[in-house]
């Protein structure tokens, strides 16, 4: 089943200031959030629950150290995910 995916603005501002500083990463975002689409649990992505104050949350890594910070969210009555943001393994 596909998920629709729901950008907030902070994932969409920190996407930009990433993809500014190190260009070299758009194949890997694109190609996470493709698979991100079609299945979050896919083994390639090593999706992951986050404790602490992002609790509720998931990761799931989008290349060598970098990572998306996500929600399941349900949209219009349907199974979504919620970007919150990226960054390197840092943001969390």
């Amino acid at each position: 089943m596909k998920h629709m995916l729901l950008r907030s603005s902070a994932f969409v501002r920190a996407a930009r200031k990433l993809i500014k500083r190190m260009p070299h990463l758009v194949d890997d975002l694109a190609a996470a959030l493709e698979q991100l689409e079609k299945d979050p649990t896919h083994p390639s992505l090593r999706t992951h629950k986050l404790k602490g104050e992002l609790i509720g949350s998931w990761a799931c890594s989008a290349g060598y150290d970098l990572r998306i910070v996500f929600r399941y969210v349900r949209h219009e009555g349907k199974p979504a995910v919620l970007l919150e943001t990226i960054g390197t393994h840092e943001v969390y």
